[in-house]
């Protein structure tokens, strides 16, 4: 057990020190690659710039756990002895003890004489992009996995707890960019043009209705506008203003419902003032799935362990593990990782502590799946 916590710190401290934007994590790719090499495994060969997959254990069924690698545009303020290196960068949402306690279950998993079918390890580049999980599904890297597992640590639970929720955990993610296209003229004689600045304004106001007038009250669910633009000068009316956002919600009812209303509010808007709307829309990761036989396992195979099992607390955050679970069945767990500032905060930080538990908590929980997929 002591050269196991030995190995997780010094690769979780390694990792913390060497953090890696989205889809530039050569590096750590480069680190991982020499770990699984030297411990045996078999490495995929896929066709990927960043991330690496590797998989243990021979015939039957396969079962995966996943791990996202990259990192934040963040500047660390933690002032922890292994603080990030890298000016502006950060693993301030966890990945780095997300990829140690997975390469550590990789290596408890190696040690079993009892596994009854293949286990893949999935080190996902560009979550935070998001579209890491689209591109590994898209090169192969699940071809054949029957069940699939993921984890993300909580600033919300102490260490020795895991949250374990049915169905969703985190949110569908969509973004919009809305361009109230006018016509620009001096700012003296606005009935010369048609001015986008007052649709903008009204439409800010009023996309909140969609939420409080549309949506059941019981349905949680966000829409946010989070940035306005519009003119460069003080005495010119602009072609066109800027209005950009996101929406999120728990079901896919819900996310079709908010998009709908977004569309034809902002189209009537534009309408009413006498300019034109444009919408950009990009659609993100769909809410995550936990199914309910694999959920019950993973709360099953945590109380073995002797951790504290609660009901996760839901978030309208996004995670791309979600886009796995619209083709894969399996569970999203989070971690307690002790009370901390918030993910993506300068100051956010994982208590070290979690790292073996965490690791034979998936490690038990991969060989468990395979049992129950055998059996």
């Amino acid at each position: 057990m002591e050269a196991l916590e030995k190995f997780l710190l010094e690769e979780f401290y390694w990792l913390h020190r060497h953090p890696e934007l989205s889809f530039q994590e050569v590096e750590t790719t480069a680190h991982l690659r020499d770990r699984l090499e030297e411990y045996g495994f078999r490495v995929l060969d896929l066709p990927l710039k960043t991330g690496i997959v590797a998989e243990l254990g021979e015939g039957g069924p396969v079962t995966a756990l996943r791990a996202d690698i990259d990192a934040l545009p963040i500047t660390e303020q933690t002032g922890l002895p292994y603080q990030s290196e890298r000016s502006g960068v950060m693993h301030a949402c966890g990945h780095d003890f997300h990829t140690a306690s997975v390469l550590g279950a990789a290596l408890l998993l190696r040690e079993r004489g009892d596994l009854r079918g293949r286990v893949r390890i999935v080190f996902q580049p560009a979550e935070e992009a998001p579209g890491g999980a689209k591109i590994l599904m898209d090169q192969g890297a699940l071809d054949g996995v029957s069940a699939m597992f993921g984890l993300h640590c909580s600033p919300q639970l102490s260490v020795g707890t895991v949250g374990i929720r049915e169905g969703a955990v985190t949110a569908s993610v969509d973004r919009f960019l809305i361009y109230f296209r006018g016509r620009g003229t001096h700012a003296a004689h606005p009935e010369r043009g048609a001015d986008p600045i007052p649709a903008m304004a009204s439409f800010v106001q009023s996309v909140q209705t969609i939420m409080n007038r549309n949506v059941d009250p019981a349905e949680a669910g966000i829409v946010s506008v989070t940035h306005v633009e519009a003119g460069n000068t003080w005495n010119v009316i602009p072609d066109e203003a800027l209005v950009e956002g996101t929406t999120r919600s728990f079901s896919a009812k819900t996310r079709a419902l908010i998009r709908r209303r977004l569309y034809k509010l902002a189209e009537g808007t534009a309408a009413a003032y006498g300019v034109q709307a444009v919408i950009d829309w990009y659609e993100g990761p769909p809410a995550t799935n936990n199914t309910p036989a694999w959920t019950e396992l993973a709360r099953k195979v945590a109380r073995a362990h002797r951790l504290s099992v609660v009901e996760a607390p839901i978030s309208l955050a996004g995670e791309d593990f979600a886009f796995y679970q619209e083709k894969i069945p399996g569970c999203f767990v989070l971690v307690g990782t002790g009370k901390s500032a918030a993910n993506h905060n300068a100051k956010f930080r994982v208590d070290p502590c979690a790292l073996v538990p965490t690791a034979e908590y998936l490690a038990a929980l991969a060989a468990a799946s395979l049992q129950e997929l055998a059996s």
